[in-house]
């Protein structure tokens, strides 16, 4: 997964792009984040308990909006700066061991982890240092294309027909009260050997409230005096609610790609050879 942001969902609306196309754009906004934990797979930098031989992993953790401090709790406030009196931070310190550094800033409101594994992504980790301030622009400056992750709108308790698109039964004589039933589920009602239904039958039950990724949408403009990126197309969740921006991962992605004209047709080009 490629370094990303925290940001917000504004809403909808509708811009010209650099073509003079209108395209029906969702706002984000998103950032600054506060860069809280650099960790890192191999063994840790200095500051760290000896003992302990690195995360096993690489990944970079973001803050989001700030926390009203009277609200955090104490473990919140201890996580960003150094000034929380510690008793593992004072026994670090007599046994010759540098703790390692806070972000010294005020309690985050949302947190997350961006793990990393391409070797590029793993590089601009090792060159952040924690307590930096990564803005929209400072991480896509050059990307056409990313993903945005949401949590879609909750729906409650719903039956098959508006949750999974099912058809139904007949409405005709003979089928009482079951117009908007499921049917039979044959064979996925036991699964041999444990004697419950077998996992990923479609039923009726919860319906939205879960992350939603959506793939491959483009950046139409960065704005950023006011940290916004217009990306083209929806987004899951409503206005306000959180999301989480990156570069795209979708190899076949064409956007910012020059678009070539197709190769003109045998006849077309002999009508053209014909006029000239």
């Amino acid at each position: 997964m490629p370094l990303g942001l925290l940001g917000l969902k504004v809403g909808m609306t509708q811009v010209y792009d650099n073509e003079g196309k209108i395209a029906p754009v969702t706002v984000l906004q998103v950032g600054p984040c506060r860069v809280l934990q650099v960790k890192t797979k191999g063994t840790k930098e200095s500051g760290s308990d000896p003992n302990h031989e690195g995360d096993g992993y690489d990944a970079v953790q973001l803050g989001f909006v700030d926390k009203d401090r009277r609200k955090a709790i104490r473990s919140e406030r201890g996580h960003v700066t150094a000034s929380v009196a510690s008793n593992r931070r004072e026994k670090l310190i007599k046994s010759g061991v540098t703790p390692p550094p806070k972000a010294e800033c005020e309690p985050q409101r949302y947190i997350k982890e961006f793990r990393l594994e391409k070797p590029e992504d793993i590089k601009k980790a090792e060159e952040i240092k924690v307590g930096t301030l990564l803005r929209a622009e400072d991480v896509f400056k050059d990307i056409h294309a990313v993903d945005v992750v949401g949590k879609s709108k909750g729906r409650g308790m719903t039956g098959v027909m508006k949750r999974h698109n099912f058809k139904g039964l007949r409405t005709s004589h003979g089928v009482k009260k079951g117009s908007r039933q499921r049917g039979s589920i044959a064979s996925n009602a036991s699964n041999r050997g444990s004697g419950r239904p077998k996992k990923g039958i479609r039923m009726a039950g919860r319906y939205g409230a879960s992350p939603v990724t959506i793939r491959n949408l483009r950046i139409v403009r960065i704005d950023v005096e006011n940290n916004l990126v217009l990306v083209e197309g929806a987004v899951p969740g409503p206005n306000g609610g959180l999301i989480s921006i990156r570069p795209t991962n979708k190899k076949k992605s064409t956007h910012g790609k020059v678009k070539q004209a197709p190769p003109a047709s045998k006849a077309k080009a002999a009508a053209a050879a014909k006029k000239k």
